[in-house]
Order: structure tokens, then sequence, then C-alpha cells
């Protein structure tokens, strides 16, 4: 809810508040705070991280694809036994949550 509150203060100060326009800029958010940091604005604030199953950062690949099905709404609402999004079986991550 974090991620897009801001993205829809951006697509309502540059585009209008343009549905498609927030989509896009909550992707790219997405895509470029996972691949890089592996956490995104709202998961810093409640310090959880995205992280593949092995412990490492989830990096570029993983984060563009997980974004991408997170886009698609029905992937992040259907959780298995482990709690986790089927856009996070998808790609071998998890939101784990970190002490900083």
């Amino acid at each position: 809810m974090i991620d897009w509150a801001l993205c829809s203060l951006i697509s309502a100060a540059f585009f209008g508040y343009d549905g498609l326009a927030t989509l896009g800029i909550f992707a790219l958010e997405q895509m470029i705070l996972v691949g890089t940091l592996g956490y995104s604005v709202g998961h810093r604030v409640f310090k959880l991280q995205v992280q593949r199953l092995e412990g490492r950062p989830a990096g570029f690949g993983p984060a563009i694809v997980r974004t991408a099905l997170i886009c698609l709404v029905i992937p992040a609402v259907i959780f298995d036994e482990d709690q986790r999004g089927l856009h996070d079986r998808a790609v071998g991550t998890v939101l784990v949550r970190t002490s900083n």
C-alpha cells in the first residue's frame, strides 16, 4: 500500500493520476529497488527484504519477473502454505524480516 500510494502521488503530480502511468511507475520502482537493494520503500518501512531462497539478494532477473506477476495482481493474492505469493514462488524468492 505504501508503494502504491507513493506511485499514485507521482502519477497525480506528473500524469494527471493516470492509472496506466501509476502502474508503470509502480513497476519501475519495484524492478529498480528490489533488483538493486532487495526492497522497495514499503518493504523498508516494515523492515522486509526480498531474497532468493538461498539467502542471496533477489537481483534484477527475479525482480523483473516478480514485478510483472505482481502487476497482474492474481499471483500476488494467491498464497501457498508458507504464505509465499505465487509471484515469489515463480522466481524462487521469499520476503524476510531484517534486523536493520
